[in-house]
């Protein structure tokens, strides 16, 4: 089974020019529709994103990527809808597996370790929309609700009645 990506870009890096490549995102009714879904939020109304994508090396890129998205969710306390936007600017380095640039008649210095290690990719055949869909979805509230709302705990009368006192109460009737 192969399970398709609600928003994809693919590029081969292998084609990025000496200057750069550039590119838009901007996806249709049915992309937001499959991201919304994905994303597990009501909707998402609008997404608009920019990508660079820039050589650092033979088997080196570096994706800058910088994105707005509105989306809507049900609030964690009135199940109302919540509008939210978001905005972020990332980038990614990616760096070839030393397997995948062998194969392409090469040889590739070790990545870095750490915080700041590029990501290891496979193929030069990459999805650009993979970073944005990532990040967008760690900025996305796990518990939205709208301004003002907050949470208020059921007054000590509105709590139901434990069943246990129903149990004495038959007890001592007896």
């Amino acid at each position: 089974m192969t399970i398709t990506a609600p928003l994809e870009r693919m590029y081969d890096l292998a084609d990025v020019p000496d200057a750069g490549f550039e590119c838009a995102i901007a996806p249709g009714a049915d992309e937001l529709c499959r991201l919304a879904e994905w994303a597990g939020v009501e909707e998402v109304v609008r997404l608009a994103g920019q990508i660079a994508v820039r050589r650092l090396s033979r088997s080196r890129f570096i994706i800058e990527t910088a994105f707005e998205a509105e989306i809507v969710q049900k609030s964690v306390i009135t199940l109302e809808p919540v509008r939210s936007k978001i905005a972020r600017d990332f980038s990614r380095t990616l760096q070839l597996s030393p397997e995948a640039f062998a194969d392409r008649g090469g040889m590739v210095a070790p990545a870095a370790v750490g915080d700041d290690a590029p990501e290891e990719i496979e193929s030069t055949r990459y999805d650009l929309a993979l970073p944005l869909r990532e990040e967008l979805s760690l900025a996305i509230d796990p518990y939205p609700r709208a301004p003002g709302e907050s949470f208020k705990a059921p007054r000590e009368e509105d709590a139901p009645e434990s069943p246990f006192a129903v149990l004495e109460k038959l007890k001592s009737a007896r």
